[in-house]
């Protein structure tokens, strides 16, 4: 069964960590009521939501996505780069023990899971401020023996990985070409955000369905022109603390 494991909203997620986006006030309520909605998108599209109590301590704390990766066989605790939130890992660790074994990265690599992109047996790893190329290599060397193949992409002026690309089915990427460097991934074809839209390549896929934020109506309008279900969910609140749609669920199978 699709599976996904979720975080309440923590109080202090007006602290959260920023890189690239100026400070705005932010509505706790609106973005608590904002991610239930989230969380029942993905009931709704059938997935299976285990919802962890908030981490009032950690801010950032909603997006389970940096702090680990789950695949297949067993799920990797990250060396976060935001050192802040590496407290983090702990209680998301327990949880994921239910259900995978798991591998602990070790210092002083970094890598967070925003920054991984997984395309069946392919995991591409943005070089970012939070991931090092110590990170990649780290975890090629773990994933190797389970048959995973893990390639560096360099990024520029963007957080993650996933917020300059996500892989949406049928070999294609929801991509902002000005934010990374398109060469390893050549083997995809691309649908490229709306121009006015830079923020809107992140979008997680469930089962054939494309979710991504109701803040970039146009590039939706695109993808639904180009064959692809999407569904639009409101995370306006959410994306004030430089998140996407893939950074508040960890999804896989179970």
């Amino acid at each position: 069964m699709l599976t996904a494991i979720t975080r309440e909203v923590s109080r202090s997620l007006a602290d959260c960590e920023l890189t690239w986006l100026q400070r705005e006030p932010i509505d706790f309520e609106k973005a608590r009521a904002q991610h239930r909605q989230y969380e029942k998108c993905l009931e709704a599209l059938g997935v299976q939501v285990i919802s962890l109590p908030a981490l009032e301590s950690y801010p950032d704390a909603v997006f389970v996505e940096d702090p680990a990766i789950v695949l297949d066989e067993i799920a990797v605790i990250t060396t976060m780069g935001c050192e802040s939130r590496r407290g983090e890992r702990e209680s998301l660790a327990e949880a994921l023990a239910a259900f995978r074994p798991l591998i602990r990265m070790r210092n002083p690599a970094k890598l967070e899971g925003g920054d991984v992109m997984r395309i069946g047996k392919d995991l591409f790893v943005g070089l970012s401020a939070r991931t090092d190329p110590a990170g990649v290599q780290q975890l090629a060397e773990e994933l190797n023996p389970y048959g995973y193949r893990v390639t560096a992409v360099e990024l520029r002026d963007c957080l993650h990985l996933k917020s300059a690309c996500s892989f949406i089915g049928d070999g294609c990427l929801l991509i902002n070409r000005a934010y990374l460097d398109t060469e390893p991934l050549r083997n995809y074809r691309f649908v490229d955000v709306a121009p006015d839209e830079p923020a809107a390549a992140n979008a997680l896929l469930v089962d054939r369905t494309v979710v991504m934020p109701s803040a970039f109506p146009a590039t939706a309008n695109l993808l639904q022109k180009a064959g692809f279900r999407v569904r639009e969910v409101d995370v306006t609140e959410l994306l004030k603390a430089e998140s996407g749609v893939t950074c508040s669920s960890l999804l896989f199978d179970f």
